[in-house]
């Protein structure tokens, strides 16, 4: 929603035509934090009438060539951003200023239409497929025989565990102890 309505607009710049109160004046008395967006307003108003005052409901993508016309002529002019807001019937001059930077910045690419929302996320293969897949038969064996250590060594340590665990846990408890000092110094 819109911070200020567009009737709340248009009853400050009447206001504002009738002579009663100046800028600054209407601002402290409706609570505004600047008097710059009654500058706006009444500005908008003297070029473009009401309509001026109306908050776009879509935003309208402007072409590049508008934008550089825009652009050029502030720079050729040394027109302020309002001043240039006025003569292109633009109701917004923070847009040109966002042009400004996009074309100090970027150039003419900057100017051009980016595409909306988030890109889409790519598929990428899976790592361990393809790794697998580049692995020669010599590799294979290797990760193999691999495996079957680790796998034999589990089994050994079960076996002897279950044949007395008392033992097992009693020549594994040093161990355990030295790894939690470790974790705790930390």
């Amino acid at each position: 929603m819109a911070k200020y309505s567009e009737g709340f607009k248009l009853s400050l710049v009447t206001e504002y035509l009738q002579g009663n109160l100046g800028y600054a004046l209407l601002a402290r008395k409706y609570n505004m934090p600047s008097d710059t967006p009654i500058k706006n307003w009444v500005s908008a108003y003297k070029n473009q009438g009401v309509e001026g005052l109306k908050r776009k409901n879509s935003r309208e993508a402007y072409p590049v060539q508008f934008k550089l016309d825009t652009i050029h002529f502030m720079l050729r002019t040394g027109a302020s951003y309002q001043e240039t807001a006025d003569q292109f019937m633009l109701n917004n001059p923070s847009l040109i200023a966002r042009w400004m930077i996009e074309f100090r910045e970027q150039g003419v690419e900057g100017l051009k239409q980016k595409p909306k929302g988030r890109p889409s996320m790519s598929k990428k293969p899976n790592k361990q497929r393809k790794k697998e897949e580049k692995l020669t038969r010599e590799a294979e064996l290797e990760r193999e025989n691999e495996l079957l250590r680790l796998e034999n060594a589990y089994l050994k340590k079960l076996k002897a565990f279950r044949e007395n665990p008392n033992a097992y846990l009693e020549k594994h408890k040093q161990n355990w102890h030295s790894n939690s000092k470790k974790k705790d110094s930390d």
